[in-house]
């Protein structure tokens, strides 16, 4: 196989070292990944300035290639520039923080799968649930059987897998759980100060809002220990509002919904 190892904490973070090392017996791996940190930028993509690479080396050994863009200029860049061949797979992490709930549309490390996913590439998201959290051997195995299985299975086209770790050693963790995108947000609070020169400036904290989360969520599989495994895609479409949309809108010359197609849930 052909690995695309990418991540949003950028090229020096552990977690990107340790997922890649992780899969190198798996298939021939590359590492392209941001420069510097670039957690939350969502799926933003840079137009009005260049690209700029930087091949990283351990001694004598490749790191990856450093970008300066966002994860998804990363996994656009290598698939459509860098590499010699497209990848069979894009893998993103190990990331620090969980992506569960609402955070999906703003980590920079679902993105990246996110565009694999849109370039026809199956792909992966693997986030541990923790800032502090260190022990990436768990994350290491589920990566490690998620590529196993992938390369038997596959994923349909235009979905991915947004994997979820629980901060714990293997040993407690609980299993899997096969979950759904949960209502996990943070409830921002901004807090003004005064620069030196006496410019007013905000800096944003936030706190995970306590609301009841549906049954089956990833926010619920992972706090009750277990790994949250999520297929998402990228179709935003209320199928359910489309469907029910037919006479309404009359005045602007609305006309009934088109076909639904055999996919549409």
């Amino acid at each position: 196989m052909r690995i695309l190892v990418t991540n949003d904490d950028g090229i020096h973070a552990p977690g990107l070292r340790a997922l890649a090392e992780a899969v190198e017996d798996l298939g021939t791996v590359h590492v392209v990944a941001p420069a510097v940190e670039r957690s939350a930028v969502g799926h933003a993509i840079t137009l009005f300035e260049p690209l700029w690479i930087e091949r990283m080396h351990d001694g004598d050994k490749e790191l990856g290639v450093a970008v300066s863009g966002t994860p998804a200029d990363c996994v656009k860049l290598a698939i459509q520039a860098l590499l010699p061949e497209p990848p069979d797979l894009v893998l993103s992490g190990i990331n620090r923080g969980a992506n569960t709930g609402t955070n999906v549309l703003y980590s920079g490390t679902v993105s990246a799968a996110t565009e694999g996913t849109i370039l026809g590439i199956p792909s992966i998201a693997i986030s541990i649930a923790s800032f502090e959290f260190r022990d990436y051997e768990p994350s290491i195995w589920v990566a490690r059987e998620l590529v196993r299985d992938l390369r038997e299975h596959g994923l349909p086209r235009g979905t991915l897998l947004n994997v979820n770790m629980p901060p714990l050693p293997r040993g407690e963790i609980r299993g899997v759980r096969y979950t759904r995108q949960g209502r996990a947000r943070y409830v921002e609070n901004f807090i003004e100060r005064t620069d030196p020169r006496n410019r007013t400036y905000y800096w944003m904290e936030g706190e995970k809002e306590d609301r009841p989360e549906p049954p089956g969520s990833d926010e619920t599989a992972v706090a009750e220990g277990f790994i949250s495994i999520c297929p998402i895609h990228y179709d935003l479409t209320d199928w359910a509002m489309l469907r029910s949309m037919e006479g309404r809108f009359a005045e602007l010359g609305g006309v009934p919904a088109p076909d639904l197609p055999p996919s549409a849930p």
